[in-house]
């Protein structure tokens, strides 16, 4: 008992001369490789833990003290949760006769007298990190996983970061897309809306004629005819906006298309501001180039055609044109086609006509000559009263828009569809029928006998 307490009596005395805000602590002035807290970085509160935990976990095992050592530690550790004992002496239950160990152990912390709570976690620390130089280790492993814990919390910080700006961003374009298609689209609406207030009397007559005692009918032949008005109104004016530009930039025929369309988009509604049709260039259909290539199969694509139901196979006369008039479907983007023919080429073209469908049924048509066909690619004549220069005349003669707006998509060629299957596609302009010439003028003799599919994709 008295070598416990020789050990212990200078206890007080040695901590009182410790700085609480002396980081480096554990008497730093008396012991300067005790520098565990400015070495890791870890706050003294936190240390005392892993040391009171380590102590728990390693007593006995990697760690081997000394009686009075061990008696230290629980003085350090019982300062730490209850204070001095003078004050906590009346809390604790009073000690058996035979409890050696439990005297010992009061001894040891009443010789701390009034030490604070964190002189005395420094003095835990302190005597634990001279008795058992694996402590260090022990905590500097702990800062490491830590450190390594924070790291990844920050990069999921700034990651999450990037991704709350890159959505943001993200919408922002969503945004500012939607209301350029909600602007233009009313643009659209507003221009149409102004064209057929000019020209509803007069399609409406028309169809009065065409279709006497039938309101349908006339009511779906007005909407054809607005629609295949408003077309050629825009390519027309697309054409003038084009011949102006070429006056007055000379040879410098390349434009921005955003610009134009920016452009565009402000000319058209000060125009109808002030009551009249607006000038725009580019929110006219613009057809994509299709696509074109060829496969070996050709006998079994004939006999797969020949096999399928419908008319598929079909008997091109010597001087004949036949046209295959096929409706885009409210289901489909994209047309495809395949054909071939026995023994001999034909000439192959597509045509694009603009305008609401009146059928949904592919349909087979047979001329003697191309020519009819011809005259629907030529421009609309003046005697037919409308020309470049009378976009804003207000009134269209319902001759010019009989005749429905096509534009060429694949020109006509011969194909040696004889050898191989041909085969294309094209991405739906806008509503309207897909032409698909077969032609056979150029043969004085011979009949050709096609072997054809065609069908849509999303």
């Amino acid at each position: 008992m008295a070598a416990v307490g020789d050990n212990t009596s200078s206890v007080a005395e040695k901590f009182k001369h410790l700085s609480i805000e002396n980081k480096t602590g554990f008497g730093a002035a008396e012991n300067d490789q005790i520098n565990i807290l400015s070495n890791n970085s870890l706050p003294l509160q936190e240390v005392y833990k892993l040391a009171l935990n380590f102590y728990k976990e390693k007593e006995g095992k990697a760690v081997h003290l000394s009686y009075e050592d061990k008696l230290q530690l629980v003085a350090f550790s019982q300062q730490v949760s209850h204070g001095p004992l003078s004050e906590a002496v009346s809390k604790l239950p009073p000690l058996g006769a035979l409890d050696v160990v439990g005297r010992d152990r009061r001894l040891a912390w009443q010789k701390l007298g009034n030490l604070d709570a964190d002189q005395a976690r420094r003095g835990f620390v302190e005597l634990l990190y001279r008795r058992c130089p694996l402590f260090n280790a022990y905590t500097e492993a702990h800062r490491c996983e830590k450190e390594e814990q924070e790291r990844l919390i920050e990069e999921e910080r700034k990651r999450r970061l990037l991704e709350e700006e890159e959505r943001k961003k993200l919408e922002a374009e969503e945004k500012l897309k939607r209301e350029q298609l909600e602007k233009e689209e009313l643009i659209k609406q507003q221009i149409k809306q102004a064209l057929n207030q000019q020209t509803y009397e007069q399609f409406r007559n028309y169809a009065e004629q065409q279709f006497p005692g039938d309101p349908e009918k006339q009511g779906t032949l007005i909407k054809q005819l607005q629609e295949q008005h408003y077309i050629q109104y825009m390519q027309q004016l697309q054409a003038v906006h084009r011949d102006e530009e070429i006056i007055l930039k000379g040879t410098d025929n390349e434009v921005n298309a955003n610009e134009e369309k920016t452009q565009t988009t402000e000319q058209s509604s000060d125009d109808l501001n002030n009551g009249s049709p607006p000038a725009l260039s580019s929110l006219s259909e613009t057809l994509v180039p299709a696509n074109m290539w060829t496969r070996s199969d050709i006998q079994a694509f004939k006999q797969a055609v020949s096999q399928a139901e419908g008319d598929g196979v079909v008997r091109v006369g010597h001087g004949e044109t036949v046209t295959v008039r096929v409706p885009t479907h409210k289901d489909g983007s994209r047309i495809f086609w395949e054909f071939a023919t026995d023994h001999y080429d034909i000439g192959f073209g597509v045509y694009f006509e603009f305008g609401t469908p009146t059928s949904s049924e592919v349909s087979v048509h047979v001329s003697e000559s191309d020519d009819e066909d011809g005259e629907d690619l030529d421009d609309l004549d003046d005697e037919d009263g409308l020309t470049a220069q009378d976009l804003e005349a207000g009134s269209l003669p319902i001759s010019a828009l009989a005749k429905p707006l096509l534009t060429e998509v694949v020109p006509v060629y011969r194909r040696d569809c004889q050898n191989e299957v041909y085969a294309g596609s094209h991405q739906y302009p806008a509503e309207g029928v897909y032409l698909l010439k077969f032609d056979n003028s150029y043969s004085l003799w011979r009949s050709k006998t096609l072997y054809y599919r065609v069908y849509y994709s999303q």
